[in-house]
């Protein structure tokens, strides 16, 4: 059995962030994002849970408020943090968020083709993921790995194997594991055959 954690990551730098004036597309933006103090407290914290120790790999998107969420896994568990941009947040399609239709989150839920411009609907989200998970499960038969990304991302991945209604219930095989109230560093802990088949998936309290 194959052990996947996907961990949401830490509080990122908003609290205290003032005017931006660059040049330079909500994408990059986003990307370029640091953590937090807080933010930084946070994963130190988490990453010191038991659940976390002997990690075989660490993984992280190449957004900097993942990779910097995963070093506290990777430092504890004396590994090098691996990236993968397969990891990412759903691309939004616009280079403001004022761009945004008010109704986007709920119709990207709600239709899995519904996507702006050139962003990403949530099928393509899914099996952007799913792909990118589906190696590093051949990969690291039998191992415990951890992976750090986005919320949303992740949630689009979870339609693969659960019923969701993204404010209110996640559900696996008729049980409801998690209460759709995502904080910072929530994780979902993934078991799985060695035929990629989900055999259980638990939301962890940290």
């Amino acid at each position: 059995m194959t052990t996947i954690y996907l961990v949401r990551h830490s509080e990122p730098f908003k609290k205290h962030l003032g005017i931006i004036e660059v040049d330079e597309n909500i994408l990059f933006n986003n990307i370029k994002m640091p953590l937090s103090i807080d933010g930084e407290k946070l994963a130190d914290c988490v990453s010191n849970n038991s659940e976390f120790n002997k990690l075989d790999a660490a993984w992280s998107s190449h957004y900097v408020r993942s990779m910097s969420t995963a070093k506290y896994f990777a430092e504890k568990n004396h590994l090098k943090v691996n990236i993968s941009d397969k990891f990412g947040e759903r691309v939004h399609g616009v280079e403001s968020w004022d761009e945004l239709p008010s109704d986007y989150e709920k119709r990207q839920m709600l239709d899995e083709n519904y996507k702006i411009n050139n962003g990403e609907s949530q099928k393509e989200v899914r099996e952007r993921l799913f792909n990118a998970l589906k190696k590093i499960v051949n990969e690291y038969k039998d191992k415990r790995v951890l992976i750090v990304g986005h919320s949303t991302a992740v949630a689009f991945l979870l339609t693969k194997w659960c019923k969701i209604d993204n404010e209110k219930w996640y559900e696996f095989k008729d049980r409801i594991f998690f209460d759709g109230k995502w904080n910072y560093c929530q994780t979902f802990k993934l078991e799985f055959d060695n035929e990629i088949n989900l055999i259980n998936i638990e939301s962890i309290n940290i």
